[in-house]
C-alpha cells in the first residue's frame, strides 16, 4: 500500500533535486533516482525496464512519482528512452502512483507574439518536442499529471544573465521576441502542489511559467539598467536554439486559479540575486 506522503523523484538533477529538498521539509519520505547515481539517488536506467522492476524492492511504494529526468542534452532518440519508455516503465511498476510528467513549453511552436494556454495549438517543428507530446499523451491516458516548464533559471543557472555579464548577448531582430522562464524553486513548488492534489490534477495539463513574459529588447534594457552595463547589440535571430525559435506568451492562469503563485512573478525580480551566484 502506498502513503500518499511518499514521493519517488525520478530525475535527481537541478530541478529534481531542489523538488526533493523542498519535500523533505514538508515532511515527505523521498527516494531520488538518477542515471549514475549519487550519495542521494540511486543508479537507474529508466529506458531499461529491468532496472525500473528492481526498484520495486528497493524504495517504498510511492504516492507520488515525480519524472523530471533530463535528455542529457541528447536527440530523437534520448527523448524517446528518457520520457516515453522511462514513463511507460514506471507506470508499470508503480500502477498505482500519481505520475507528474515535467514537460516543456517548447511543444507550443508560436511564432505570432500571441498567449497560450493549455487549450493552444501544440504543432511544434522539432521532432524532440513532438515526442514530447506522445509522452504527455501516455501518461494523460495512464491518469497522469503533465507540466509544462518555460525555460528553467535559478542558482548557478541562467543562459541569459551569463551571456549578458560576459558580453555574449544580442538583441534579435527588433528585440519584440517573448522569453518566457520560471524560476526553479516556484517550478519545484509547483510540482509538488500538482503532486500533492492527484484530486483535481489527475488528467490534466498545466504551464509552469512566471507571471511576466518579457521582450527581449526591454529584458535587456532593464538588465543594463540594473547592472550599470551597455545594452548588447542587435543581431540576427538565434534559429538554433535547442528549445527552438518561438515567440509567444505563456499564461500560468490555469495553475494559479489552483492555489500556487510564483515567488519571482518576473526574472527580473531573482537577476540580481542570481548574478551573485554565476561566478561572472
Amino acid at each position: 500500500m502506498s502513503d500518499p506522503r511518499t514521493l519517488l523523484i525520478a530525475g535527481h538533477g537541478y530541478l529534481g533535486a531542489e523538488a526533493g529538498r523542498q519535500a523533505r521539509a514538508r515532511g515527505w519520505e523521498v527516494a531520488a533516482l538518477s542515471k549514475s547515481g549519487d550519495g542521494e539517488s540511486i543508479a537507474c536506467d529508466l529506458s531499461d525496464r529491468g532496472e525500473v522492476q528492481a526498484l520495486g524492492g528497493r524504495v517504498p511504494p510511492p504516492g507520488a512519482i515525480l519524472l523530471s529526468a533530463s535528455s542529457g542534452r541528447g536527440g530523437a532518440a534520448a527523448y524517446r528512452a528518457v520520457f516515453i519508455d522511462g514513463s511507460r516503465h514506471l507506470r508499470e511498476v508503480f500502477p498505482d502512483a500519481h505520475l507528474v510528467f515535467v514537460s516543456s513549453t517548447s511543444v507550443y511552436g508560436q511564432t505570432g507574439g500571441e498567449t497560450v494556454d493549455e487549450d493552444s495549438p501544440t504543432e511544434p517543428d522539432r521532432e524532440t518536442s513532438r515526442l514530447l507530446l506522445e509522452a504527455e499523451a501516455q501518461v494523460l491516458a495512464g491518469g497522469g499529471t503533465v507540466a509544462r516548464l518555460a525555460g528553467i533559471y535559478g542558482p548557478g543557472r541562467s543562459v541569459i544573465l551569463k551571456k549578458f555579464l560576459a558580453g555574449e548577448a544580442r538583441i534579435e531582430d527588433d528585440g519584440r521576441r517573448f522569453l518566457n522562464q520560471i524560476h526553479r524553486d516556484d517550478a519545484a513548488r509547483a510540482l509538488l502542489h500538482l503532486a500533492s492534489h492527484p484530486g483535481w490534477s489527475r488528467g490534466e495539463i498545466y504551464n509552469v511559467a512566471d507571471c511576466t513574459p518579457l521582450h527581449q529588447g526591454d529584458c535587456y534594457r532593464a538588465l543594463a539598467d540594473l547592472f550599470g552595463r551597455d545594452l548588447p547589440p542587435s543581431g540576427p535571430r538565434d534559429t538554433g536554439r535547442k528549445r527552438a525559435w518561438t515567440h509567444k506568451q505563456v499564461s500560468n492562469a490555469k495553475l494559479r486559479a489552483t492555489g500556487w503563485d510564483p515567488e519571482f512573478p518576473s526574472f527580473l525580480d531573482a537577476a540580481r540575486a542570481v548574478a551573485e551566484t554565476l561566478g561572472t
